[in-house]
Formats: C-alpha cells, sequence, structure tokens
C-alpha cells in the first residue's frame, strides 16, 4: 500500500513538473530563440571575423612589413618609412593595417627612423601610439627613443623622465640601462640638479659597475664634488 502511494505521489508530482516545464517553455520559448540565435550569430561572427578577415588582414600587413624592414636594415630609412610604387613602406603598413600587430609594430619602425632622420615631433608621435604589449625590453628602448627625441626638441624635462624610465624598467640588459640613465644625469647637469645628477651617478656606480658608463662613472662624481665611494 505503501509502495502504491508513493507511485502516485511520484507520479503527480513529475506530472507537475512537465506541465510547469510546459508552461515555462510557452511563456519564454520566444526569448530563448532570441537567445540562442544571437548566440549563434554572436558566435559565428566572431570565428568569420577571425579566420575570414582578421588572419588574411594580418598576412597582408606581415607581407608588407617585411618589405620595409629589409630597407631598414639596409639603412634606406626614407623608402623603408615612405616606400615607393612597389615597395610598401612603415606609414603605409599603419594607414592600412593600423589594428593588426604588423601595423603596431610598422608604428615602432616608423618612429625609430622620423628619429634618425631628425623629425623629432614625428618620432614622439609614432612612438607614443605604440603598444609594447608589456614587453620590457622594448618599453625600455621606446622610453629612450622617447628621451632622446624630446632632448633634441630641448624639451629637457620630458627627456629626464623618458631615460630613467628607460634606465629602470630592464635592468637586465645592464648597458641600455646605464646609458639612458647616464643620459638623463647630463641633461640634469644641464639644467643646474646637481644634486639628482649625483644620484643617478651614484647609481650607475652601484648597480652597472662593469658597464662603459660605470668604468668611467667615477669622474663625473668627482666634477660635481661627490666624494668616491
Amino acid at each position: 500500500m505503501t509502495t502504491n502511494t508513493e507511485e502516485i505521489v511520484t507520479a503527480s508530482e513529475s506530472t507537475e513538473l512537465l506541465d510547469r516545464a510546459k508552461g515555462f517553455w510557452e511563456k519564454n520559448n520566444k526569448n530563448i530563440t532570441y537567445i540562442s540565435i544571437a548566440l549563434i550569430i554572436l558566435i559565428g561572427g566572431y570565428l568569420g571575423y577571425k579566420y575570414l578577415i582578421q588572419v588574411p588582414t594580418e598576412k597582408k600587413a606581415q607581407d608588407e612589413i617585411f618589405k620595409a624592414e629589409m630597407n631598414f636594415r639596409s639603412d634606406s630609412l626614407q623608402l623603408a618609412l615612405n616606400g615607393n610604387n612597389s615597395t610598401p613602406g612603415f606609414l603605409k603598413v599603419i594607414k592600412n593595417y593600423g589594428g593588426t600587430p604588423s601595423g603596431n609594430l610598422a608604428k615602432l619602425y616608423a618612429g625609430e627612423c622620423y628619429l634618425q632622420l631628425g623629425e623629432f615631433k614625428k618620432s614622439i608621435e609614432q612612438l607614443e601610439s605604440f603598444n609594447g604589449g608589456g614587453a620590457k625590453q622594448v618599453e625600455a628602448k621606446v622610453q629612450g627613443m622617447l628621451g632622446d627625441a624630446n632632448a633634441e626638441l630641448k624639451n629637457n624635462a620630458k627627456a629626464i623622465s623618458h631615460y630613467q624610465k628607460a634606465g629602470s624598467i630592464f635592468e637586465s640588459d645592464i648597458n641600455m640601462s646605464s646609458e639612458y640613465l647616464f643620459r638623463a644625469g647630463m641633461l640634469l647637469e644641464i639644467e643646474g640638479k646637481n644634486a639628482e645628477a649625483i644620484k643617478l651617478y651614484q647609481q650607475i656606480k652601484e648597480k652597472f659597475p662593469r658597464t662603459e658608463r660605470g668604468y668611467s662613472i667615477d669622474k663625473y662624481l668627482a666634477r660635481l664634488g661627490a666624494t668616491k665611494s
């Protein structure tokens, strides 16, 4: 008797659950369908964009920046930057593929080209738009070039700031770090901030003694009246 009662209750509960589920579906089937369709469209759209547009676009950008890089390595800076009728330059890669990784890299190259060509404002514009993606060694190089460009424009305060960042971001590269700290120190001297210059020179002496700047830093400290240690 108990078993039959339990079976009746179970059957009743199952029927109630089915009725509820049916009622829920009848009330919400349109919304559920719309959500499902939207998800399919979003996923399909993303995959379509990635494999039909994004990947082929990056491939084209890679092909074009490769030619510009070859000219850059051969010191043909104007050609690397501007290209010609048959060979694209970094500026064209930026214009046509600025949203791709290769387009971003082209900004770094363009910034360095402009720096070497003496067009310092344009160099700063390109370097500031470049995204290093967290690569510390690359970021140190960018900060150093920004320091150089600003120093050439006599924007000494900005140059000092960039040089100090360049010297501290990636200290594993001891030669690059010591060189940029030294440049910051020299500008601080020009600005009459000798105490701050001494701190940077002492930092070079302590952290990077086995570098070219480290070997010669004592004479700069002595010139400023700093006690040798």
